[in-house]
């Protein structure tokens, strides 16, 4: 949100102090800052009211005129003038020779032959508007001559505050909340902002206003007639500019200048169009065309303004293009309201709508600003307007208040949560500056939350305590060492063996952790021939393409995968985060914790690929569980998935996820050159698996004897289910040595490690438990390979 200090100037005497060093304070202990500080006007100089005494065409060009400018000097100035509106007798800004206007430095021109010595401005030359269809006109009666930043605001300062650093201060988003806080800083009253009084015209007719649905909190309403005016003052055109706004019309410009000024959205409705207000829901959705030209599909959740049963704005968000304010409108009905904050934000996400109105309605508004706000817009709309005449009574309809917020606490607590010695008188000043009533008794404080501050932001005795530390100033805070006992801190399991596995796949394996949302990106998937399958969507998403949550990792990582082909020829990567496996049955999300892993090869065989996967899962769990796994084959359960080599992998009889192959289609959208594999863990069945532990013993001093045994099989599983079954005390380690394929077929070779503790083997003792082996498989039909 975009600040203009002017502005600020109006309620705070700002006269001695140091700007720049006022808004870094404002940073420190208020809401961060942007780095940037805007000078508007410092580099405009040299430009003044001029009037135009003729206007001829330019004999050479159809775009082009030829005027004498009086600028207040002995002689008429000859310009050349290409703007559509110029006219005899119109007063503009005029740059004379000599003149800086950003960059630019005004000197004679030669024009189509013709000099000019000096230009016509338009607004946007200027840098106080984006209208650039002609010359700046000046209606206001100054004299020529006059230089023109001493009668408009030109000169300012623009500081940006985040957005994000209010979502809980509501009274912050207009700039009176702003002068407050920067009163209080600097130690100077606070003007109470100028209003009319309402109560001159309680005598006149009500406004036919009538809340029938809870979501409205409060709505006033006060009608007016006989509005000339169309344009707005230059000043207030000035300051909408500067703080991100475009001037529309009058009655549009007051009311987003007074939304800008106090933080209350208000909204004029053509009286002609709008007789009795009504303020509901309806029971089935309807299309309906808001100011901006768009049909909107309005559900029965979205809280409607209607012309009795005819709907005319968005509640809180946008009004409707059949009751917009027009070039003819002279009667006017003014809606100052307050609307459940929650409802404005979920049908604003809903409508993929979001407004400079619907963003503060978010942050929960105060109520009573309502008619304080009406008043505001009555103050200046009779300044400017004259002959303006108010029509009917202020009709108030309050139908929730918030509850009243006291506090008490005594100094004791404060010195407690501060550590630091602030007075009492120091403590109620602060407070006070702040608007909030403070009762001291002792050392004892009572102090009443303004209502501006009870909405959300202030209900504990804490909130108090940082609204005193951060006006006193944190840099003013003594700096000491806590007196405090530290406990070491143990970390969780589970976070200590995801800590693991990143280790050693980044470590070992030289893998690249990669980050992404929970989401199923349709668009993505779309591009790899992947079909978002169904599960939980977000309701009202604002963007389709991300209305799905994910029931598997691997889609988003293939998409990643995709690009970044051109990385390298062989990369993997690997992610811990969440996909969601539809609902439970208390109706949350049935949400998962995994470990995915894909690998990329364009120099690996499809085989060598996948055994490295296994090679993987297999030296993880041993690493941080010290467990053996196995895989079992299993059937695809998604379209992307190969149905060949599919498997579950198993370590403890318990199923920890799955390792597969890409599905040839979608492999071949990816890169057709290259092969993929993946694998999706669970981590709460990793760290739920029983960890072995290291067991130590003696290595013995004999030698050990290695035997080499090749069997003609596909399947590595039987010939450890042959070993486990033998259970040798002398076998020490199996290692599998590879897989080949000839003309016989697939062949596993392994090699088997025996060792005796006290004696050397003999090779009748080793054979006799390998024959064992041999038999056992040969009974399943696995025979040696000879």
């Amino acid at each position: 949100m975009l600040i203009s200090i002017n502005w600020i100037r109006d309620f705070v005497d700002l006269d001695g102090i140091n700007i720049d060093e006022l808004i870094h304070k404002f940073s420190l202990s208020t809401a961060e800052v942007e780095n940037e500080i805007f000078y508007k006007g410092s580099d405009l100089s040299g430009v003044v009211v001029a009037e135009i005494k003729s206007v001829e065409e330019h004999p050479k060009s159809k775009k082009l005129h030829l005027l004498k400018v009086d600028a207040g000097e002995a002689e008429l100035t000859d310009v050349v003038c290409g703007a559509p509106n110029v006219r005899v007798g119109m007063k503009t800004a005029f740059a004379k020779l000599g003149a800086q206007i950003g960059d630019i430095t005004i000197a004679p021109r030669d024009l189509a032959g013709f000099t000019s010595h000096g230009m016509c401005c338009s607004e946007q030359e200027l840098g106080i508007s984006d209208s650039n269809d002609g010359i700046m006109e000046i209606t206001d009666d100054v004299a020529v001559g006059t230089d023109i930043k001493s009668i408009y605001e030109i000169d300012d300062v623009i500081f940006e505050v985040d957005n994000k650093s209010l979502t809980n201060r509501p009274d912050l988003w207009g700039h009176y909340g702003i002068a407050r806080e920067i009163a209080a800083l600097a130690g100077r009253p606070l003007k109470a902002i100028e209003t009319a009084d309402l109560s001159q015209y309680k005598d006149l007719p009500p406004v036919d206003i009538k809340i029938e649905d809870e979501l409205c909190k409060r709505y006033s309403g006060i009608r007016f007639e006989n509005i000339s005016r169309k344009v707005s003052p230059v000043n207030m055109r000035i300051r909408l500019f500067y703080c991100g706004m475009r001037a529309i019309n009058w009655l549009a410009d007051l009311t987003n200048y007074l939304m800008l000024e106090m933080g209350q959205p208000m909204h004029a409705f053509d009286s002609r169009k709008v007789e009795k207000i009504r303020v509901k829901r309806f029971d089935k959705p309807f299309e309906f065309k808001t100011l901006d030209g768009v049909e909107r599909h309005i559900d029965e959740n979205t809280l409607m303004i209607c012309n009795g049963d005819i709907p005319v704005a968005i509640a809180g968000i946008m009004g409707g293009l059949d009751s917009e304010i027009v070039d003819d409108t002279t009667s006017l009905t003014l809606e100052s309201a307050n609307f459940d904050a929650v409802s404005i934000r979920k049908s604003s996400s809903r409508l993929s709508h979001r407004t400079d109105a619907s963003m503060r309605y978010e942050k929960s508004l105060d109520p009573e600003m309502t008619t304080v706000a009406a008043a505001r817009f009555v103050k200046l709309l009779s300044d400017f307007d004259s002959g303006v005449k108010v029509t009917s009574s202020l009709t108030d309809e309050y139908a929730q208040k918030f509850d009243k917020v006291t506090l008490n606490f005594d100094k004791k607590f404060v010195d407690r949560y501060t550590g630091i010695e602030i007075s009492n008188d120091t403590i109620v000043k602060t407070l006070t500056a702040l608007g909030f009533g403070v009762t001291l008794n002792g050392d004892e404080f009572t102090v009443d939350v303004p209502t501006w501050r009870a909405t959300k932001d202030v209900t504990i005795k804490a909130d108090i305590i940082e609204e005193i530390t951060r006006i006193y100033g944190y840099d003013n805070f003594d700096l000491n060492t806590a007196a405090a006992p530290l406990y070491p801190v143990r970390m969780f399991e589970e976070k200590n063996a995801e800590e693991q596995i990143k280790d050693l796949l980044v470590k070992r394996y030289s893998m690249h952790e990669v980050h992404s949302y929970i989401w199923a990106y349709a668009d993505e998937y779309k591009k790899l021939g992947i079909e978002v399958e169904e599960n939980v969507k977000l309701s009202g998403a604002a963007n389709p393409n991300i209305e799905t949550l994910r029931r598997s990792m691997i889609p988003t990582q293939l998409c990643q995968v995709r690009s970044n082909v051109s990385f390298d020829t062989d990369f993997g990567i690997f992610e811990i985060g969440h996909v969601v496996d539809g609902l439970k049955a208390d109706g949350l999300c049935n949400e998962k914790k995994m470990l995915g892993i894909t690998l990329f090869s364009k120099t690996m065989s499809t085989e060598d690929l996948y055994m490295k996967m296994v090679n993987i899962i297999s030296v993880m769990m041993d690493d941080i569980r010290h467990k053996s796994v196995e895989f079992r084959a299993a059937e695809a359960d998604h379209a992307y998935i190969h149905p060949k080599n599919y498997n579950t992998v198993i370590c403890d009889g318990k199923e920890l996820g799955r390792i597969g192959l890409v599905y040839p289609t979608v492999l071949r959208k990816i890169d057709k050159k290259a092969n993929v594999v993946f694998a999706e863990l669970e981590i709460d069945a990793v760290v739920n698996t029983e960890n072995a532990g290291i067991h130590y013993e003696e290595t013995s001093k004999f030698p050990s004897i290695d035997v080499d045994l090749t069997f003609i099989t596909e399947k590595y599983a039987p010939i450890k289910a042959a070993i486990e079954t033998v259970n040798s005390e002398l076998i020490k380690n199996v290692a599998l040595v590879g897989t080949y394929s000839d003309d016989l077929g697939k062949a596993v070779t392994i090699r088997i490690s025996f060792v005796h503790p006290e004696r050397t083997l003999t090779k009748e003792e080793v054979m006799e438990i390998a024959d064992r082996i041999i038999g056992i498989l040969k009974d399943q039909g696995i025979s040696l390979k000879g």
